[in-house]
């Protein structure tokens, strides 16, 4: 199997690289997704989070105010990373899981959307790791015409992340997105290319595939050493 590790920063068009992903039939496992469900009330997550930043921080069925929340932990890193403390064990089980039952379906390339991919050290899990990567200036920009904010409420949320040229320095594949959509998928392509060429054999020994052919393999071993063993007396 091979797990491909997507990331970028806010604005820059990484769910749109996804989206296209998905579109062309490569399984994505959303890091987003799973901390949403590890945040639905009732769930280990939310009581963690309820306890640590109070009840304020609840819509009124109960449910996490995701908005309020990001407002409280984008303008304090101290709260901010003690939001990633507390939640980051259910998200990594979380993933881990949906991984799971993609290579018991026999996938044999997946994508791991992740925002703090980085952050969150679980780079060395992946491999290539794409970086969506977009101009500081037009990140910014599009960014505050997307979520209609202030310049500084934008400027927060962008420095709460790893600079994107820090992650492009640690990418193996970099898709730019300063373009236009058609300029996104044509940049897309060649990296759809590298995603989908064939596995190597490391991969497809990870890969169901290659277990099974461990598997019968040893087992056909056995049977031929016990049989040799058994011609020998």
């Amino acid at each position: 199997m091979r797990i491909v590790g997507l990331t970028g920063g806010i604005g820059a068009g990484k769910s749109t690289v996804s989206n296209l992903f998905k579109a062309h039939d490569i399984p994505v496992v959303d890091a987003d997704v799973v901390a949403r469900n590890v945040l639905k009330k009732g769930s280990g997550g939310w009581k963690k989070v309820v306890a640590a930043f109070g009840e304020d921080i609840l819509l009124e069925n109960g449910e996490v105010d995701r908005p309020k929340l990001g407002q409280v932990v984008f303008s304090d890193p101290a709260k901010r990373q003690l939001l990633n403390r507390l939640l980051a064990p259910y998200i990594s089980l979380g993933i881990l899981l949906e991984v799971l039952t993609l290579w018991m379906k026999g996938c044999k390339v997946i994508v791991l959307d992740i925002p703090l991919l980085f952050e969150a050290k679980m780079d060395k899990w992946t491999k290539p790791i794409i970086v969506v990567w977009v101009d500081p200036e037009i990140q910014l920009q599009r960014l505050m015409a997307r979520d209609r904010t202030t310049v500084e409420e934008a400027k927060n949320r962008i420095n709460a992340q790893m600079p994107l040229d820090q992650k492009r320095a640690k990418a193996d594949l970099v898709i730019c997105n300063n373009g236009s959509l058609d300029d996104l998928n044509e940049n897309f392509r060649k990296v759809l290319a590298q995603v989908t060429k064939p596995l190597t054999w490391t991969e497809f020994g990870l890969s169901r595939g290659g277990a099974l052919v461990a598997i019968v393999s040893i087992f056909v071993g056995v049977i031929v050493c016990k049989k040799s063993l058994e011609s020998r007396h």
